[in-house]
């Protein structure tokens, strides 16, 4: 290895030594702060070098001897009064210890990472405990049940395809479902940090992230309640909008994930469209002149029964997609497409997107069913907005949709073939 390549590997081992030592040296840690955790991240590093020429067990001796460092110091500490009794440093320093020695046998950039990410939980002590607090026995049963959905379900199902077609992958379809709920997850702890105060931006944009469709149901209602006293049309209207607009960016954000390669030519002709619903956002924003009031109550998108009914949902969508592919070719996904949209557009934009992956269906072909998808699914909230909304909302509501069903459908007829964004890759 050169000398060069060397140093570097040691300004970095230093660098993350301190990093993390600083901030315990900032906590006033008894054993531990701004020089002991470079000289351990360092000793690591130099373990790991001696091991190329002198074998593994040198890695080992240096683990063993910075345990013995740390219980060293915590027989010290017990002479005193008033002992943190917390493990937090030990951990962190028995875990540097180890990062700078994957320097030198990994790769550096996992290395720096895991040094940020334990600097940052480090610092993270007082925020990570209070929102631990603040969880209650819904909170709790949700993380549950996302492990059960994610890791006790996924693993024990079969990675092989059964019935017509052959496209039906248990495996595959729980791992989807995982992904959605996971999404929507996400969305919901959000929610429970910035519920009681989101605006009308973060509310739309949570309600977005957990279920733009429950969300427009939810606002439609509250225009012919009394709440619509406190918060007017307009701004109910554009937190349904920036929630649909969300959606959207959760399409792209599912084919990043199921299909990447796929992204500089799907991507584009979809981001068009979020830009435009962007700018009609902004435009909406300079007419708001209060909020839209506090976000209603969401439920958790971890319950097993809405994980089964999004599995069958897909798996539906797979199956209609190859029957319609099969018997009328490519023109027969637009049709499922559309009949999708007003249920999930997240199954079939996983669905298109598997099959864009696996190069069943041209990617031209299948961005546009996906936009057709989206456009579907808007419609159906803007009727869903007629029904339950009252008519000054509607008025509104029709305007912002109407303007991007017209846009989605000139992307659809006018997007140049061919088109690839460089950013993406090719």
């Amino acid at each position: 290895m050169p000398d060069i390549e060397l140093f570097q590997i040691l300004a970095i081992s230093l660098g993350l030594g301190l990093l993390v030592g600083l901030q315990r040296q900032h906590e006033k840690a008894r054993i531990a702060g701004i020089r002991t955790f470079p000289l351990i991240t360092v000793f690591g590093t130099v373990c790991a070098w001696l091991a190329q020429d002198f074998g593994g067990w040198i890695i080992a001796a240096g683990a063993v001897a910075t345990a013995a460092i740390v219980v060293a110091a915590n027989l010290l500490q017990r002479r005193e009064q008033h002992v943190d009794v917390g493990q937090t440093t030990e951990a962190a320093m028995l875990l540097m210890f180890a990062i700078g020695a994957y320097l030198v046998i990994g790769k550096t950039s996992v290395a720096v990472a895991l040094g940020g990410v334990v600097a940052v939980l480090l610092h993270l002590k007082e925020t990570l405990h209070q929102a631990i607090a603040k969880l209650g026995e819904t909170d709790l049963r949700a993380i549950m049940q996302f492990v059960v959905i994610s890791l006790v379900i996924l693993p024990v199902l079969p990675n092989e395809t059964y019935g017509p077609y052959e496209v039906l992958n248990p495996y595959n379809i729980w791992l989807m479902v995982v992904l959605i709920v996971g999404i929507g997850l996400a969305g919901y702890f959000a929610y429970k940090i910035f519920g009681g105060r989101a605006g009308t931006l973060l509310g739309g944009v949570l309600g977005g992230l957990i279920s733009s469709t429950a969300t427009t149901v939810t606002y439609a209602k509250r225009s012919k309640t009394h709440d619509s006293q406190t918060a007017s049309n307009n701004l109910i209207a554009l937190v349904i909008f920036i929630a649909t607009a969300v959606s959207l960016l959760r399409i792209i954000v599912e084919i990043t994930v199921v299909a990447p390669t796929t992204l500089g030519k799907v991507a584009p002709p979809l981001i068009s469209l979020l830009l435009l619903m962007a700018i009609l956002i902004v435009v909406g924003f300079l007419f708001k002149k209060e909020d839209a009031g506090q976000m209603p109550e969401q439920e958790n998108p971890a319950q097993l029964k809405t994980a089964l009914v999004f599995g069958a949902i897909y798996a539906i969508v797979i199956l209609a997609t190859a029957a319609a592919k099969d018997h009328f070719g490519d023109s027969g996904l637009f049709i499922v497409a559309i009949i999708s949209g007003l249920t999930d557009v997240d199954a079939i934009t996983l669905s298109t997107s598997r099959l864009m992956n696996n190069q069943t269906i041209g990617l031209d072909t299948g961005w546009k069913v996906i936009m057709i998808a989206a456009l579907s699914n808007i419609a159906f909230k803007g009727a869903m907005v007629a029904v339950l909304g009252s008519r000054a909302l509607f008025t509104r509501v029709a305007l912002l949709f109407g303007l991007s069903l017209v846009a989605g459908l000139l992307i659809v007829w006018l997007w140049p073939e061919g088109f690839v964004l460089d950013w993406f890759g090719k």
